[in-house]
């Protein structure tokens, strides 16, 4: 059975009334993107990238890691569920509810055959309107990471090295992307 088809715009609070029924409901500007469960290696790119950034974060004290599941709420009719997220710390402590965060420091998706187009169209403009301040979209099988940044007209593609630094005073994240992407497919 489909979704039904609306006349108005979808929202955040019809999308969380939806059944658990596998697959996953997010909403971006009141259109619906539902999206079948992941891959095996769409799962091992998001865990191995969710570990990286939690043992940087909890070394360094500039946000906190988080993956999806999650009901990241940008405005009434916007509720993404990113692969993996960071979101500011909120008075020297992790947010303890969806409500509580105040926006994300960055934003990944791991792209599948059923994702690519939103992830690389929809969601990618909400969050460069949103302003946060990066948005990885990771290419397992081309080996490669999208980064954009909010006034990017068009993505900076990276195949070696990646490097995150979200505070300036801080040493920031520095990942071997063909190491990063032996391990998640097995090959180191």
């Amino acid at each position: 059975m489909g979704m039904p088809q609306l006349q108005q715009p979808w929202t955040a609070a019809m999308v969380r009334e939806l059944p658990a029924d596998g697959k996953r409901y997010e909403v971006v500007s009141g259109e619906l993107l539902v999206t079948p469960a992941p891959t095996f290696d769409h799962q091992e790119a998001v865990g191995n990238l969710f570990l990286r950034l939690r043992v940087h974060l909890r070394a360094h004290l500039v946000g906190h890691a988080a993956m999806s599941p999650a009901d990241i709420e940008l405005d009434t009719h916007t509720l993404v569920q990113p692969d993996v997220f960071v979101v500011p710390l909120v008075q020297g402590r992790r947010p303890r509810t969806w409500a509580e965060i105040p926006g994300l420091l960055l934003a990944v998706e791991v792209l599948s055959p059923s994702t690519a187009r939103a992830d690389r169209t929809i969601k990618r403009r909400r969050f460069q309107a949103e302003g946060v301040h990066e948005y990885w979209i990771v290419d397992v099988e081309a080996r490669l990471v999208e980064r954009w940044r909010p006034e990017d007209l068009r993505p900076e593609i990276l195949t070696e090295t990646l490097v995150w630094q979200p505070d300036p005073a801080v040493e920031p994240l520095v990942v071997s992307l063909p190491d990063f992407f032996n391990e998640v497919l097995g090959a180191a």
